[in-house]
């Protein structure tokens, strides 16, 4: 049964002295579109300036707001039609997808084939646009993920059969993101993965010991690359003059931007840090712009929006589970994890609390792949919400 043809009349059907049940979550929706609408605007705001600069000057003032609209639209649509989808029809595709995924970071790594930029090859081109196999993988691994703790539900308090198989995944999936490099989307992959695995069972000590090797092997390789680990550092004193002029240059001015902000920003629009002295305002700071711009309590309206998907996410699964939906439960919360901890390493790093890493801010930073798969894990979400309320009027998805 499609969402959207049962919308209007469940909405209108509303019998005399009883209160109609909504097709889906509206809140949930509202807050996904005004995030969106809310990052088009801030895009906006922080790259309508890069025109004046030699490196875009060919690019004209609104190019990257007409880009991200676009992209949103193909996000929608994309997103309209994985909510039409039954989620048994997910489930049998979970698998096939995981493996397009794989071979799609095998890809990237061909010479000739994968674009680099910046020593990191992690583009495919296509036509006028790059598409990113790596945000494609956390769709891949959280279907995938899902699907594993229900095919492994009695053996997920096993080492062998429960906890060696998906170690042993991740392993692989991380191998190829190195090799890009891409560390900030395997630690969200591996996040959404451990995520769904401790969510769905596994075994306490086995889940310390993976989250303990996933850690020691972050560790690992930021001490044995010079550059990762000159990162680390200089985010702890990045006011120091060589540090706040070098690796640290970023994040020194993403403290002045919010500096500037206090508590209700200098104005929509009124952003200096944004005119060339904040690089990839757009993208992976933009979080300092809207602190900038819109102050603390702009922040901190954001982190509250995100906070209520996150808290829907995670509602939506335990629903579902109640229902004895473990596929949808794990697919929901997955998106919970997901969303929860990309925002989290986003704003930290904007605000000095973790070292930099090149992470969007979920539907609101610019982005193409990374838009467009933000929009079908919110169709997820919501499709898992609209079974679950099918279930309680006793229909069958």
């Amino acid at each position: 049964m499609s969402l959207f043809a049962d919308l209007s009349s469940s909405i209108n059907a509303v019998r005399p002295g009883r209160t109609a049940l909504p097709a889906f979550d509206i809140a949930l929706l509202s807050a996904a579109v005004m995030l969106a609408a809310f990052g088009l605007l801030m895009v906006y705001s922080a790259s309508i300036a890069l025109a004046d600069g030699p490196r875009y000057e060919s690019y004209g003032r609104y190019y990257f707001v007409i880009r991200h609209a676009v992209f949103l639209t193909v996000g929608f649509l994309a997103a309209l039609f994985v909510a039409s989808v039954p989620m048994r029809v997910w489930h049998k595709l979970s698998v096939p997808i995981f493996v397009v995924c794989l071979i799609l970071l095998v890809v990237v790594l061909v010479p000739g084939i994968g674009r680099e930029v910046n020593g990191a090859r992690r583009w495919l081109p296509l036509g006028p646009v790059n598409f990113q196999p790596s945000e494609f993988m956390k769709l891949g691994i959280l279907l995938f993920a899902a699907d594993y703790t229900v095919r492994k539900q009695e053996h997920m308090q096993t080492f062998f059969r429960g906890f060696l198989p998906m170690a042993l995944t991740l392993a692989g999936v991380g191998m190829l993101l190195l090799l890009e490099p891409d560390l900030g989307a395997f630690m969200v992959i591996v996040a959404i993965a451990v995520g769904i695995i401790f969510i769905g069972g596994l075994n306490v000590k086995l889940f310390a010991t993976l989250l303990s090797l996933m850690l020691g092997s972050f560790l690992l390789l930021i001490w044995l690359s010079p550059w990762r680990r000159e990162r680390l550092f200089v985010y702890l004193d990045p006011w120091n003059p060589e540090n706040a002029y070098g690796s640290a240059y970023q994040l020194s001015h993403s403290l002045i931007a919010l500096g500037r902000g206090e508590w209700f920003g200098v104005g929509l629009g009124s952003s200096v840090e944004k005119l060339h002295y904040l690089p990839e305002a757009h993208t992976d700071f933009i979080v300092a712009v809207i602190g900038e711009e819109l102050g603390f309590v702009g922040v901190a309206a954001l982190i509250l929006v995100f906070g209520f998907i996150v808290w829907r996410g995670f509602e939506i699964g335990r629903q579902a589970i109640a229902m004895e939906r473990l596929y949808n439960a794990m697919v929901a919360q997955g998106v919970a994890v997901w969303f929860g901890v990309q925002m989290f390493i986003n704003i930290g790093v904007c605000l000095g609390l973790l070292p930099t890493k090149g992470l969007t801010l979920p539907l609101v930073s610019y982005g193409g792949t990374g838009i467009v798969v933000n929009l079908i894990a919110v169709a997820f979400l919501l499709r898992v919400d609209f079974e679950n309320r099918n279930l309680m009027r006793g229909k069958r998805t």
